[in-house]
């Protein structure tokens, strides 16, 4: 039987662990001055814990002023205003993510196309007057070049009118690879935050693929029930009547390398997006990506440090 004071030390621990936890997850969405709401802290932890643990971990990191606490948020500055401006953003994110699905509901339709799902910032419930509706695209494999090439070409007619942002396809994966590669933080809660529109069927297949997200996010559930059943469209069963075959796929093969070549050439002339960084992609037979190194692996450097810094300052904190 264990004794009293080792049922406290291990007590301490695990509230320790918890803190820690909850404090390395407040600093990802701190990269964004996005504040969570206390659901939103428990679903995004690295391992699970009780709720009263988590409550007495919360609480005493408030108390200590290493966690600010403003209506339903909770941030590690401490500053209101952040509240306001997810309260802005929210609504914001609201609207796109309804004209997203009335976007979805037509990019469905193109040859192909197998699930489509709001991905980004979006998909996080974040938003401001120059966010974009990033969507995430799953493709009938050995096919996602044709379908990519259909849907870009599409999209160049989205600038003449000014609605480009509302069409960003710039995530694609087949149904012959619907792992993703990459596993980390990042792309964990990536994976767990898509807003499936279209594809019911294609989704339950790629969470089934991409469990290893639980290691990450034990406590974050999936949103299959977001989805639609895919629809027959006769202009899509006829495009794809045409290619599935040996043309099809010389097809799909000859536009990745054109495709590709082309994103490198930018990349080696180091052209710059609309945002001031470099035009890079991650390209395959099966996917077609922003590079990661980019983006990805950057942040989640700038992360290791903002973490390490903050459980140092905690640490010290506690042994005053």
């Amino acid at each position: 039987m264990k004794s009293i004071a080792t049922l406290i030390e291990q007590n301490n621990k695990r509230l320790l662990n918890t803190r820690n936890n909850i404090l390395a997850t407040l600093a990802y969405f701190d990269m964004w001055d996005y504040p969570l709401t206390y659901g939103e802290i428990f679903l995004f932890l690295e391992n699970k814990y009780g709720q009263h643990d988590f409550t007495e971990a919360l609480d005493h990191l408030i108390a200590n002023k290493l966690v600010f606490h403003f209506d339903r948020f909770y941030s590690l500055k401490n500053d209101y205003m952040i509240a306001v401006k997810r309260n802005k953003g929210n609504k914001k994110a609201a609207e796109l993510i309804n004209k997203a699905k009335e976007v979805g509901a037509f990019l469905i339709r193109f040859p192909y196309v197998r699930g489509i799902g709001i991905s980004g910032s979006l998909s996080k419930n974040c938003a401001d007057d120059n966010s974009d509706i990033d969507f995430f695209i799953i493709t009938e494999r050995n096919r996602l070049w044709i379908a990519r090439t259909f849907m870009h070409m599409f999209k160049k007619l989205t600038f003449l009118v000014g609605k480009q942002h509302n069409h960003c396809m710039n995530y694609y994966i087949d149904e012959a690879r619907l792992q993703i590669v990459e596993k980390n933080i990042y792309t964990a809660i990536e994976v767990a935050t898509i807003i499936p529109l279209e594809g019911d069927i294609t989704f339950e297949s790629f969470y089934g693929a991409n469990t290893w997200m639980h290691d990450f996010l034990p406590n974050k559930c999936m949103r299959l029930a977001t989805a639609r059943p895919l629809k027959k469209a006769w202009f899509k069963s006829l495009i794809e009547r045409l290619f599935n075959n040996r043309l099809g796929n010389w097809l799909d093969n000859t536009l990745m390398q054109i495709t590709s070549g082309r994103w490198n050439k930018k990349t080696e002339m180091k052209k710059l997006n609309m945002r001031g960084a470099v035009m890079s992609m991650a390209a395959s037979k099966h996917f077609a990506k922003p590079a990661p190194e980019n983006f990805q692996l950057k942040l989640i450097e700038r992360y290791r440090i903002k973490v390490s810094n903050l459980l140092q300052q905690f640490e010290e904190q506690v042994a005053q």
